[in-house]
């Protein structure tokens, strides 16, 4: 594990970001927990108390590239350097390519993309200087596998996982470790937070499909694995004496992923999506 004990985690009100923040002070690191809105913090703040752990929260907004590079020059100046950064915050926009406005793409990109790669940036002098550091993305298997109706969200993930594969092999011969961490469908309120502004004036055509794979994802969500799973993978892929680039948090995240990994032609990912929409 790196030497230095600071971490500092995005996205940290609820599910993935909240338990892996948790986790990473159950290790003794000193953690700085941030979300867009601190007075969101409130289950975070009674769950360390509840385990006995001390973290920080501060405010970060992964879109506000000068507020967060401030933030993280502040954590550097009150605690040392950063040693594991932990990408989790994102967004999810729902609307096939049709639907979707340039500013609902942009919006995807900002959060989900170009957020991560201006923390990562900012990040990685310091890491590389010291010859460590950790920098893990939670991503998705919508990294791999493009999903229906899912076509901004996933485009995304395809591209934050581009970026961090092509930056792995260089980050690493500096001592830094990039990884990423894919889930299936994990239970969190993520359905109830999607950006549905493409289908306030749905478009006739795709209605029936739209609402079959809502369906279908809203119950795959619904009957998930619990975040707190999925972010002890996160947890271990920070920390692991170990570490790789691709972690996946369960068999149904393996499962699905291959479909991608393995899946030369790219037939099977199609017949597989097209089953979401029958």
């Amino acid at each position: 594990m790196t030497e230095n004990k600071i971490a500092v985690v995005t996205g940290t009100s609820s599910g993935i970001g909240l338990h892996t923040a948790l986790g990473l002070a159950r290790k003794g690191l000193h953690v700085v927990a941030t979300m867009r809105d601190t007075g969101r913090s409130a289950a975070l703040r009674a769950e360390a108390e509840r385990q006995g752990v001390d973290l920080t929260v501060r405010a970060l907004d992964v879109t506000d590239h000068d507020g967060a590079r401030a933030c993280l020059d502040d954590v550097t100046a009150e605690f040392g350097n950063i040693g594991i950064l932990v990408n989790n915050a994102g967004s999810a926009t729902f609307g096939t390519l049709e639907q979707l406005s340039d500013a609902a793409l942009q919006r995807q990109l900002d959060v989900n993309f170009l957020g991560v790669a201006a923390l990562t940036r900012h990040v990685l002098p310091s890491m590389r200087s010291s010859g460590a550091g950790r920098i893990v993305t939670v991503t998705s298997n919508a990294g791999a596998v493009g999903e229906p109706f899912m076509d901004a969200y996933c485009a995304s993930k395809f591209a934050v996982e581009g970026l961090m594969q092509s930056l792995a092999p260089v980050a690493a011969r500096f001592g830094v470790t990039v990884s990423v961490v894919e889930p299936a469908a994990v239970v969190t309120n993520m359905m109830e937070n999607l950006d549905t502004e493409a289908l306030a004036a749905p478009d006739g055509p795709y209605q029936d499909l739209a609402n079959t794979f809502f369906t279908a994802a809203g119950k795959a969500m619904a009957s998930g694995q619990p975040a707190q799973d999925a972010a002890a993978v996160v947890v271990e892929a920070a920390t692991t004496d170990t570490p790789r680039f691709r972690w996946q948090t369960s068999q149904a995240a393996v499962d699905f992923v291959g479909l991608s990994l393995a899946d030369l032609d790219g037939g099977n990912v199609l017949r597989a999506m097209s089953a979401w929409l029958d």
